[in-house]
């Protein structure tokens, strides 16, 4: 896995894992990849410090160690509070991989009973979601399909 720090076309900067640099130009490509403040698909990679440690030094510290941008430790701050409540909320909640979209459809209408559930779905599978009532939200953190999992 690597981590990117984007920034949107409105400006935020924030961080996403992905598989490798391609997984990360497809999904892109593909608008998945949206900004966590604002949802805007449109992304870029950022300018980004390595990660590079003193020879021998176990106290290594991430990209963003010497930041003191206080508004950057706020969003740093409320992306980990989003990030926890997902995983609590996964915890508890199916995967059902690519039919996500038909289930929670069936769901609201009734068709099927109502239940936690997390998948796959296209953006076109959102936003029509969307559209006709049924609550559905994105995660912000990459969810790696159990079937790809070590």
């Amino acid at each position: 896995m690597i981590v990117f720090d984007l920034r949107c076309g409105q400006g935020h900067v924030f961080e996403a894992w992905f598989r490798s640099s391609g997984d990360f130009e497809n999904q892109r490509g593909r608008s998945l990849v949206a900004c966590p403040v604002c949802g805007n698909t449109v992304t870029e990679k950022s300018i980004m410090a390595p990660n590079v440690g003193a020879k021998g030094s176990s106290n290594r510290q991430g990209p963003r160690a010497v930041s003191g941008d206080i508004s950057t430790e706020i969003a740093k701050d409320v992306l980990a509070r989003i990030t926890e409540a997902q995983a609590t909320m996964l915890a508890t909640s199916q995967w059902v991989g690519p039919s996500f979209a038909d289930r929670a459809r069936a769901m609201h209408l009734g068709e099927e009973p109502a239940a936690q559930i997390h998948g796959q779905a296209t953006v076109d599978d959102a936003r029509a979601l969307i559209d006709e009532g049924v609550p559905v939200a994105p995660l912000l953190v990459p969810i790696i399909p159990p079937d790809m999992c070590n």
